[in-house]
């Protein structure tokens, strides 16, 4: 996992989306002119800058993306049209936003996440751009459902109090009592098998969640340490989320992602030496 720490959310924005934006980029020009790249992304309070400076950049190829996203509510009263809806968010905020239209936009039903599971089995995930919860949560997978060896790719899971408490917070619902207590979300395993995570944690108030990602043991009490394991993840903060961070932890941290990616380059490089004798001795 690699860490960049911008001065504040609108910094965090704007990079994070420069960095997506040039992945889609990469990622389409690699691809079969075929074939669409897979792309899950978040809602909430704290990718309002992400997604806003995203759907600023020009020249985007949205055409070859299909969208998938994280979660979405159990018995909305509006449905899709609640104003704290993730859908409603996401084609209000993103999808429309996009010039060209995305080749596919695929929105979890509550009602049907057979479905769902079904296409986000079917090929493997290009990118996925999430966030960290207060409590350390990633999708909707709190520390008491979370587990990183989950059978499924999605199912149900009931709400912890502090998840609700952040959606007060955040101005979605007016109280607890209003918020949903169960949620539709992609497990932990759905999350890891993406090729690229780019995860976005702006915000004073995500700091004990961004100390416990870096710090804590990787384990289900706090989700997000998942991402330590992952091969190509990237934790975009700012400082008022890092603020709990030793203050070199920035370039502490990425030199040993360094170091450990050279490491390990080193020993691929000498395990296909090895078999590239091997096979010569057999030929010979």
């Amino acid at each position: 996992m690699k860490i960049d720490i911008s001065k504040d959310s609108t910094e965090l924005g704007n990079k994070s989306a420069d960095f997506v934006s040039k992945k889609i980029i990469e990622l389409v020009a690699a691809a079969d002119s075929s074939k669409n790249i897979r792309v899950i992304v978040a809602t909430g309070a704290s990718q309002f800058n992400f997604i806003k400076a995203l759907v600023s950049i020009p020249n985007i190829p949205w055409d070859r993306v299909e969208f998938f996203h994280l979660d979405e509510y159990v018995g909305l009263d509006q449905g899709d049209q609640h104003p704290a809806s993730f859908r409603k968010y996401l084609n209000e905020r993103l999808f429309a936003n996009l010039n060209p239209s995305a080749a596919a936009i695929n929105l979890v039903d509550p009602d049907n996440i057979e479905q769902y599971a079904a296409l986000l089995a079917a090929e493997d995930i290009d990118l996925a751009c999430i966030g960290i919860g207060e409590n350390g949560h990633v999708a909707f997978n709190d520390p008491p459902v979370a587990d990183f060896n989950d059978p499924v790719l999605v199912k149900i899971v009931e709400l912890d109090e502090a998840c609700r408490k952040q959606q007060v917070g955040e101005g979605w619902f007016k109280s607890i009592s209003t918020t949903p207590s169960h949620a539709v979300t992609l497990t932990i395993p759905a999350i890891m098998r993406c090729k690229t995570i780019s995860c976005v944690v702006p915000d004073e108030r995500k700091a004990k969640a961004v100390l416990g990602t870096i710090h804590d043991e990787i384990g289900t009490a706090c989700p997000a340490t998942c991402l330590r394991n992952h091969a190509d993840s990237y934790l975009w903060l700012d400082q008022p989320s890092a603020s709990l961070l030793p203050k070199d932890v920035e370039k502490k941290w990425n030199d040993v992602v360094a170091h450990t990616q050279h490491n390990q380059d080193q020993d691929q490089n000498q395990d296909q030496n090895q078999n590239q004798k091997s096979k010569q001795q057999q030929q010979q």
